[in-house]
């Protein structure tokens, strides 16, 4: 495990070979590649690809991980076996089994590939959000 002892910060796509811990948080808006494990407090990147993610935040673009458990995760779109947050907020989620939230779950879409998996919000509901599209042309507004 390469560990550090302060902030990471991505200066260009990067991609780790092991497991990474990093003391502070992991910042820039490039692509992150880890083969194990991170542990970090906050994580923000475009594509975020790792076998397990634990963290305070998350706010990527991408999240494609073995299990994600984080307080919350912002991010566009979720592929992951397992995901277990306070709050999830994003676009489109899939996961293998399952995916609990404590607080808050909002998001466009959720599927879990596994026939009986299933989504839950302890402390709420699931949100379905909507994306606000034009009457006429049908195009999402913005």
């Amino acid at each position: 495990m390469k560990i550090f002892k302060e902030d990471l910060v991505l200066t260009e796509d990067t991609t780790f070979d092991e497991s990474i811990e990093v003391e502070g948080n992991i910042t820039g808006r490039f692509d992150l590649k880890v083969a194990g494990n991170i542990v970090a407090g906050d994580i923000v990147a475009n594509d975020i690809v790792a076998r397990n993610i634990d963290a305070w935040d998350i706010d990527a673009w991408n999240i494609d991980a073995g299990d994600i458990v984080a307080n919350d995760i912002v991010a566009g779109n979720i592929v992951a076996r397992n995901i277990v947050a306070r709050n999830i907020v994003a676009r489109n989620i899939v996961a293998y089994a399952f995916i609990i939230a404590y607080s808050a779950f909002k998001c466009n879409s959720w599927k879990c590939r596994r026939e009986n998996g299933f989504a839950r919000c302890l402390d709420g509901v699931i949100e379905i959000k909507q994306d606000k599209v034009c009457s006429k042309c049908g195009h999402k507004l913005t």
